[in-house]
């Protein structure tokens, strides 16, 4: 079994229709993903799934209910033909230090910026990511994130498909594994096209989607 990466917070599960793509989950899976909240301003909105401990799984799209937003939307779900995984992200201890750290070691991960979402009760979530044209374009290279005071997704009693693996293929990985060291996390990855895939453990066994 692949191991789970170091300060793992969620995966990314970009599509160009979220509803289609929650029914396709829930058919392979047999659990049905919470809908999570809106990105109030960037035309998404998202359903989330725990992988256990305080890791889960976003599944992000456009929200039909939103106007057409002033940029691109988050994860450039609006120009995506169907639905991968497209990254993932980490929550090291000091949000602040891992940064200044990867810049250190050579890996710069983008600049720390302000996000929010309001969940379907009500609540607003605040958090810090990285995010910037110096994070690399691969996806394969989390970035970084930072809950601050705010109740981590985790903790709303989300329906759980346990991780039991999370797997890359990069044409170079020596390219990417020194930005992973760089990070203080790590990704089993090997030789092949880029991609990104993960599996799942489920009532219906394990699935894995790329």
């Amino acid at each position: 079994m692949n191991a789970i990466p170091a300060h793992l917070d969620h995966l990314v599960l970009a599509t160009p229709d979220l509803a289609a793509t929650v029914a396709d989950f829930t058919r392979r899976t047999g659990v049905t993903p919470a809908p999570g909240g809106v990105h109030v301003g960037l035309g998404t909105r998202n359903h989330l799934v725990s992988l256990g401990g305080t890791a889960y799984l976003e599944i992000i799209g456009p929200d039909p209910d939103q106007p057409e937003p002033m940029g691109p939307r988050p994860f450039d779900v609006g120009t995506l033909t169907t639905a991968r995984t497209v990254t993932w992200a980490i929550s090291p201890p000091d949000l602040d230090t891992a940064v200044a750290t990867a810049r250190a070691r050579g890996y710069d991960p983008g600049d720390i910026r302000p996000m929010s979402r309001r969940r379907p009760d009500g609540t607003l979530l605040r958090w810090r990511l990285t995010d910037g044209d110096t994070q690399h374009p691969s996806g394969l290279v989390p970035f970084l994130i930072d809950w601050g005071t705010s109740a981590h997704p985790t903790t709303s009693n989300l329906p759980t498909t346990p991780l039991l693996s999370l797997t890359a293929t990069a044409p170079t990985p020596a390219e990417i594994l020194p930005l992973l060291a760089a990070l203080d996390t790590e990704l089993t990855l090997t030789e092949g096209p880029l991609g990104l895939s993960f599996t799942v453990d489920t009532p219906q066994g394990p699935v894995t989607f790329d």
